[in-house]
């Protein structure tokens, strides 16, 4: 199909969605454990609103919840999309760019496609696939040192530390290296722990990985292959699932499955449980399906493709599965639709204001296919007793500007060693740091 005819699609679909109202509900009710879900929406093709990226003016940061300030802690990154704190302070940051999939043939996807690059990271004028090390040697909340820790990777997203093993989940592989603290810059060879499922579509391409807290065990989430198996249930072998490896031998099995996109692993410190979260599926309309974080139970099946949130059958997925339906676990709590939840982190720091102590931070990297934007920032979700226990709350906003352009998109989440929180911009190519805004009032 030419640019030309994509292109004409495009303008006729944006035109349409102009001059109608998607019908998108208050995403507030759909926040918590019991979110509302409105009757299902199908078109030809989906509402999309897209938020161009035009990046952030000088002096210009993020906004920031009461008692916080933000500044950026690394710029001129590319596509940092996930962040990793060593035990000696120094930071990884993940930069990657998606890898190249099999061409797509149908109309409704090309033209899909089309207007989510519109969205997609900019200036892709510099080197990414890599991890750059960032060491903040006196303690002043700006990096000192910047090196470029191990490049050449494959699209890589998670990384892991066991001891002295180092392990990076590219997209179609773990691969394990030799770590000595201090280390700036690996050249050892790498060595493969187990292969993932890659290409050639790799449609969610992003690689979650965390380690058991006995370090025995690595835990890896495989996005589907599809929205909704569009592209066949054979291209969806062993993915839509969280991998349970054996670090000794490479061993793998399923650890849970139906989960649409899983990413952001992490373990809830209180009660050693696995927690992720969840990009669920699109075109359903407007306000379906809610994206969540759950807890993850051991051989748990969580509904996709044949079921949503629970029990909610999805008309479009033949054949039918109703014994899968009927196991389908209800997940912990909901995010809202489309927010696209790709970080989470759990706090356990004395950095930040006690509120935010045993709680958990998610980066929403911000909605595509419904009118009025979601997401497109970090938000807190208080915890008690190892659960939810109140509504999420902004922590860091201001992605967006009064024009709907996005200045950056928010990644991945993490806890720097005096308990900061960071979070990688994958558009706005920026690492921010945010800390309280009067420390010495943090311990009231």
């Amino acid at each position: 199909m030419t640019s030309s005819i994509v292109r004409a699609l495009v303008c006729s679909s944006l035109l349409c969605l102009a001059a109608c109202d998607d019908g998108s509900g208050d995403p507030r009710a759909q926040i918590g454990a019991n979110p509302e879900l409105p009757d299902i929406q199908q078109h030809w093709l989906p509402p999309m609103h897209i938020a161009r990226i035009v990046g952030w003016k000088k002096d210009e940061t993020p906004t920031v919840a009461q008692g916080l300030q933000a500044k950026a802690f690394a710029t001129g990154l590319q596509h940092p999309r996930f962040l990793y704190v060593l035990p000696n302070g120094d930071v990884l940051v993940v930069e990657s760019k998606a890898p190249t999939g099999a061409p797509i043939k149908r109309p409704k996807e090309i033209v899909i496609g089309y207007v989510e690059s519109w969205a997609t990271s900019g200036g892709d004028t510099g080197e990414s696939n890599r991890i750059t090390l960032l060491r903040d040697i006196n303690g002043d909340g700006v990096p000192d040192m910047q090196s470029v820790f191990l490049d050449h990777l494959n699209s890589p997203f998670g990384v892991a530390l066991v001891g002295n093993d180092l392990y990076v989940a590219n997209t179609d592989a773990i691969v394990k290296y030799p770590y000595t603290e201090g280390d700036t810059k690996i050249t050892a060879p790498g060595t493969v722990l187990t292969p993932l499922p890659g290409g050639p579509i790799d449609h969610h391409w992003t690689k979650s990985l965390v380690a058991s807290p006995d370090g025995s065990k690595l835990y890896a989430g495989v996005g589907s292959n599809s929205n909704i198996t569009e592209n066949g249930m054979e291209a969806e072998h062993n993915r839509a699932a969280i991998l349970e490896i054996d670090r000794a031998s490479g061993r793998w099995r399923i650890f849970a499955s139906g989960l649409r996109n899983p990413n952001g692993l992490s373990f809830e410190p209180q009660t050693g449980t696995l927690w992720t979260v969840v990009n669920e599926r699109d075109e359903l309309g407007p306000d379906l399906v809610p994206d969540y974080m759950t807890s993850v139970k051991d051989g748990g099946f969580y509904g996709w493709p044949y079921s949503y949130y629970g029990r909610h059958v999805d008309p479009r997925v033949k054949p039918e599965r109703p014994d899968l339906v009927a196991k389908a676990i209800v997940p912990d709590y909901a995010l809202s639709s489309h927010v696209a939840p790709l970080g989470m982190a759990f706090y356990t720091g004395t950095g930040l204001p006690s509120a935010y102590r045993g709680g958990a931070f998610v980066g929403e990297h911000g909605s595509w296919n419904r009118q009025v934007l979601n997401g497109y920032k970090v938000v807190f979700v208080p915890f008690s007793d190892g659960k939810p226990s109140g509504p999420a709350q902004d922590v860091v906003t201001g992605f967006l500007n009064s024009d709907n352009h996005a200045r950056g998109r928010p990644v991945g989440v993490a806890i720097d060693k005096t308990g900061a929180l960071l979070v990688a911009d994958d558009s706005g190519n920026t690492v921010w740091r945010v800390t309280a805004a009067h420390p010495q009032l943090t311990q009231r």
